[in-house]
């Protein structure tokens, strides 16, 4: 029976271009978690968007001397290019900025307040006397307080994770300009008191002790240990709006209204394809699953306050009906890749950017090697010698080779047909039987997002597929035993098959071009768009995928002797030894962004 699959992609602010960091720590495994998913015919409905409203996303336009909104516009649209040229399938990429976003955060807000889950209390924080205002968490920099890291911020410390006071930052300064002073004053806020959910936190953790990686669940647990109420308001004018009389100045804090995104995202979701109550078929649906994908600095963020959020609300837009508002099932979180041995760095330019390294490679290279070297338990290293060997010598070498050299002689030399055959010999139907294993073993680690593991056992396979291949040699056989080699060359193409829907979900333009030589029509997947969305005050562009008709399937092949293929083409280019010092040479190097051709 098809299940219902809710796929929630961590939202990436827009201050950037986003790099191989965001592609490995949550696009790309969403994106090969859904493709599996549809191919098995569950019922997917994968979303994400721009995060509009962080307060990174304002430091970077004041850097520019740009309008807020002229930014996160600039780059929501680069992410919705990015993110087709590389295949993110989102049913719906969006951003936080929409009438639907701010409406349902509103909602959300009120509803935590009547229910009291929400106060207010003086705070004191830290004013900048030179701007005449309180400086928002990511405008101040300072010692970390608890692991003593010299650059934490004043929302998080990225060495050791934890999220930050600023107030009790040693040394605090303006990141923005080093001659400004900084003096606490008190100013009022409403708090989201997140101790009241511990106990219920605990016992949803109990319940998913069984299938959560190990790291994501100690951090989360540890952090619930020490739960305690966090401000929600914070004083600047860019955000969603306090839904309150008296408190127009103020805004929601974006870690509070961010993550209601999966949920408002799949509200418009429902909304633009002209079925309003969709939604609920994945949130009101106690036997559907709801899957977030993130990187670890996230984790907090998506294992503790986002389902207390969920826990404080339940039974939003569903009165008379006393199912519960489904909580997600599984966080999969990735760790982080470094650079060459070193981490990201935006200010020095140390990173592979995504707009880049697509204007230059195929896009199923980069999906390949950022997936076989996933830091799915461990932090990961993106090497460029690591990249061009493992496109040359494993998705090169072992399935481009495969495909193009069966396909290529069987076009040649049996007419531009998939030979027919008398009866396989028993080599020809093991290595069939043992392609086909790969349907069970392949799809019972893509079904627990073991997503390295799942790509490594299917390359495993294709490598059992040459080995065969070149046991039987149809190469010599053509010239001694004809009916032998259309056997050998049938079982080949027949593996092939299979292997091209095991290797789908990773590949999904290779998955199009094999599925087209041999023979097939139709999309393997279906196609992403870019679409504009109209609202009463202003229009919103977005990503969405548009599965209609797609045959692609996760069965095994039942490749027909006699079908026609078409003429093959070269599925990659091998990479020169050259690209490693080239591309070596731009780390550190000022960068300038260019036009994504989409």
């Amino acid at each position: 029976m098809a299940e219902y699959i809710h796929i929630g992609v961590a939202w990436p602010y827009t201050n950037g271009d986003q790099h191989i960091g965001h592609l490995a720590g949550a696009n790309l495994p969403a994106d090969i978690f859904a493709r599996f998913n549809r191919l098995k015919g569950n019922h997917v409905l994968m979303v994400s968007g721009s995060d509009s409203h962080g307060t990174p996303i304002m430091v970077e336009a004041n850097k520019r001397k740009m309008t807020t909104r002229a930014l996160f516009e600039q780059y929501h649209e680069r992410f919705i290019q990015v993110s087709k040229k590389i295949g993110i399938s989102y049913d719906l990429y969006t951003h936080t900025d929409t009438e639907n976003h701010h409406r349902i955060a509103q909602d959300f807000f009120k509803i935590l307040l009547e229910r009291g889950y929400l106060f207010t209390q003086k705070q004191t924080l830290l004013y900048s006397e030179l701007e005449s205002r309180f400086l928002p968490d990511r405008f101040i920099e300072g010692e970390c307080y608890i692991c003593g890291y010299k650059g934490a911020r004043g929302d998080q410390c990225d060495n050791c994770g934890n999220l930050m006071d600023s107030i009790k930052l040693i040394n605090p300064r303006s990141s923005e300009n080093r001659e400004d002073t900084l003096v606490p004053r008190e100013t009022e806020h409403y708090f989201f008191d997140l101790a009241k959910f511990r106990e219920r936190i605990f016992s949803y953790f109990d319940e998913h002790e069984g299938h959560w990686r190990s790291a994501v669940m100690n951090f989360s647990r540890n952090f619930v240990k020490d739960l305690h109420e966090r401000p929600i308001t914070r004083d600047i004018d860019w955000g969603v709006a306090v839904p309150l009389e008296g408190w127009e100045a103020k805004r929601m804090y974006v870690w509070f209204e961010a993550v209601m995104g999966y949920f408002t995202a799949s509200i418009e979701w429902a909304h633009n394809n002209g079925t309003p109550d969709a939604w609920k078929d994945y949130w009101y649906n106690p036997n559907a699953k709801i899957y977030n994908f993130l990187g670890k600095d996230n984790i907090p963020f998506h294992t503790v306050i986002w389902q207390a959020e969920l826990m404080g609300v339940d039974g939003i837009y569903n009165e008379g009906d006393s199912t519960h508002l489904q909580l997600p099932y599984d966080i999969p979180a990735n760790e982080f890749m470094n650079i060459e041995g070193d981490k990201f760095s935006k200010s020095r330019n140390w990173a592979v950017w995504l707009p880049d390294v697509l204007e230059r490679y195929q896009p199923d290279a980069v999906r390949y090697y950022v997936t076989r070297t996933m830091p799915e338990f461990a932090d990961a290293d993106f090497s460029w010698d690591g990249f061009l060997a493992c496109v040359n010598n494993e998705l090169l070498a072992t399935w481009g080779n495969l495909v193009n050299r069966v396909a290529g002689f069987a076009y040649k030399r049996f007419d531009g047909k998939v030979p027919t055959y008398d009866t396989l010999t028993e080599a020809d139907k093991a290595i069939i039987a043992r392609v086909e294993t790969g349907f069970d073993t392949v799809g019972e680690l893509l079904g627990r997002v073991r997503l390295k593991e799942a790509l490594m056992t299917a390359m495993s396979l294709a490598k059992e597929v040459n080995v065969y291949l070149d046991e039987r040699a149809p190469w010599k056989t053509i010239k001694t035993d004809p009916q032998d080699t259309a056997r050998s060359i049938y079982t080949a193409l027949r593996a092939i098959d299979n292997l091209n829907t095991l290797l789908a979900p990773f590949l999904p333009f290779s998955a199009q071009h094999v599925h087209d030589i041999l023979g097939y029509d139709g999309q393997f997947f279906g196609a992403l768009d870019i679409v504009e969305y109209h609202e009463e005050t202003r229009s919103h562009k977005a990503l969405v995928y548009d599965g209609g008709g797609v045959v692609g399937k996760w069965k095994k092949s039942t490749l027909q002797a006699g079908q026609s293929l078409r003429e093959p083409v070269a599925l990659y280019t091998k990479l020169e030894p050259e690209v490693i010092d080239e591309e070596r040479g731009l780390l550190g190097k000022p960068r300038t962004e260019r036009i994504i051709e989409v």
